[in-house]
């Protein structure tokens, strides 16, 4: 049995890792609001599901 949970949310490069993205191409999608982004002090995290909604063509 797996007991690994699914990330909740990636940061910017561990979004590049598993997207493979340029870091500068997913500041632009943030800044354009096409990917939802949360600040956590100084760490930028996006959450899954708008990553995923990205990847599979249903982000705004």
């Amino acid at each position: 049995m797996d007991n690994e949970l699914a990330p909740l949310a990636y940061s910017v490069s561990e979004a590049v890792k598993v997207t493979s993205l340029s870091r500068a191409y997913l500041y632009r999608l943030i800044n354009e609001g096409r990917l939802q982004s949360r600040k956590f002090g100084k760490r930028k995290l996006i959450p899954a599901a708008s990553l995923r909604a990205l990847i599979e063509g249903e982000a705004a």
